[in-house]
């Protein structure tokens, strides 16, 4: 494509329905399917047609919105409006479990809606739409703040080592890692990366490759038993990475792989961050040890797409996700700014600070 990715839009809003990009067969094609209930966007929430955990909330607001644009002209009462829309509540938190976002955005869904608990289906639709367009709004703000803050981590002629996709694709916009790398670069420093290709759904390949091409930002796709080489051999500077749940003591859960590349930083003296909104910590929540780690269908790691390279009949584990130590971050970056060496005591002070009035 010739258009840059990062102004590819995952989700937007078109005549009163949810469209996202199919990001299974990205980049081979570009292709944007339709949503119209809480049932269909968590059904494409929990077959990936989104991921990333910005982009799950975003989708997750949009979901409660459009259940009751379906819902208001059905239901003459609104006792039977507000149990058919909690129904829909229930169906998008079902949809995947570890991404903490998801659980946030549905959460101040459900205070806008109990805040005109008064109010005519009508107009609590009407409602509810604003607050998933707002959602989706604060998402490119904290995201472009992320950036900010996050470039002046990146040094002039940097390599960085990002694992997963937590770019454009993984929210509404700019990205978290992939937004500090954007911004770096928008800053006017010369930055290049290494991709992890990031088994078994590809992520890396497909996608964070794909959006830095299209962005002429320099990218080296490697596999992601590589990544360690290139450590001992001088080649990387900085690893940038997501989060999709971050514990009250800063563990921080990410794309399975995530554990090894920090660990591998570790032993290399390589510093490693970690780009997350506040809307990702979990506070309640007390160590990573607690984060419930969802692990998907064998298919994935027997083969991709249609080919196959594993023999049916062999037992598989596929945990998607896994978890990083706090003690192995070097700084968490949010879009408050850059808390370093994070532990219990700073991610409370972090957003004790930014509690809302």
């Amino acid at each position: 494509m010739s258009k840059s990715a990062s102004k590819v839009e995952t989700l937007r809003w078109r005549d009163g329905r949810l469209e996202m990009i199919d990001q299974r067969i990205l980049p081979a094609e570009v292709r944007y399917l339709p949503f119209d209930s809480a049932l269909s966007v968590a059904e494409g929430i929990r077959a990936m047609v989104v991921r990333g955990a910005p982009a799950i909330g975003c989708a997750a607001a949009y979901g409660v919105a459009l259940e009751a644009l379906r819902l208001q002209p059905l239901h003459k009462t609104s006792a039977e409006f507000s149990t058919a829309l909690e129904a829909g509540f229930a169906a998008l938190a079902r949809s995947r479990p570890t991404a903490v976002n998801l659980f946030w955005a549905l959460a101040r869904m459900r205070n806008a809606w109990e805040a005109l608990a008064a109010g005519t289906p009508a107009q609590i639709a009407s409602l509810l739409v604003a607050e998933a367009h707002a959602i989706y709004a604060d998402d490119i703000k904290a995201n472009r703040s992320m950036g900010r803050h996050g470039a002046e981590l990146i040094k002039d002629g940097s390599r960085v080592l990002t694992h997963c996709n937590a770019g454009a694709l993984a929210t509404a916009g700019h990205g978290t890692a992939l937004g500090v790398i954007r911004s770096a670069v928008e800053s006017g420093k010369k930055v290049s990366v290494f991709a992890d290709e990031t088994r078994p759904f590809l992520q890396g390949a497909r996608l964070t490759a794909w959006e830095l091409a299209a962005d002429d930002i320099p990218v080296t796709l490697i596999a992601d038993s590589a990544a360690g080489f290139l450590m001992s051999r001088g080649e990387i500077d900085v690893v940038v990475v997501g989060a999709d749940r971050i514990a009250a003591n800063g563990d921080v859960a990410n794309k399975i792989g995530t554990y090894t590349v920090a660990v591998l930083a570790r032993r290399h003296g390589i510093p490693f961050y970690v780009a997350a909104p506040l809307s990702t910590i979990d506070a309640g929540i007390a160590s990573g040890a607690d984060i419930p780690i969802e692990e998907r269908g064998a298919e994935e790691i027997r083969g991709h797409g249609k080919q196959r390279w594993a023999p049916d009949q062999v037992a598989v584990r596929n945990p998607v996700f896994d978890v990083t130590p706090a003690d192995l971050v070097t700084g968490l970056i949010t879009e408050q700014g850059v808390v370093l060496a994070p532990d219990a005591s700073k991610i409370t002070q972090l957003l004790g600070a930014n509690k809302a009035p």
